[in-house]
């Protein structure tokens, strides 16, 4: 059910009342699960740390990457490049331990790490 490379249109109404469409390209993720918890990788190329908004509301996480990039002056003769920001939506397992996210950028790969709760984790049970 991956989007790769899909771009998505989302509505915003700015404080001056005026309707825009800004465009998002789904980045391509892998998620992987571990004895802990889950380990979330995002591809967002040309993404630094300054451009990363990654925000929990409700038991929805949502990342946002914007691109900056630098204008070259000239004619363009050919460009597949989209000037479109990134952005990605995951409802949240409800095992997840909230408090203890993390995330890091390093090279355009966002990962997050979403520990599990330890109330959920497996634990053996000593018989008396």
């Amino acid at each position: 059910m991956d989007m790769k490379g899909t771009l998505q249109k989302e509505h915003r109404v700015p404080t001056d009342g005026n309707q825009r469409s800004v465009e998002f390209v789904t980045p391509a993720v892998n998620i992987f699960e571990t004895k802990d918890g889950y380990v979330v990788e995002a591809e967002m190329p040309g993404v630094t740390k300054d451009g990363l908004e990654v925000t929990l509301e409700g038991n929805e996480i949502t990342i946002v990457g914007h691109r900056t990039t630098d204008t070259t002056t000239g004619q363009a003769i050919f460009s597949e490049c989209a000037n479109a920001d990134f952005r990605r939506v995951f409802e949240m397992d409800p095992a997840i331990d909230s408090t203890r996210i993390t995330a890091k950028m390093n090279q355009g790969v966002l990962t997050l790490a979403l520990p599990k709760s330890e109330r959920v984790k497996p634990r053996k049970i000593s018989v008396e």
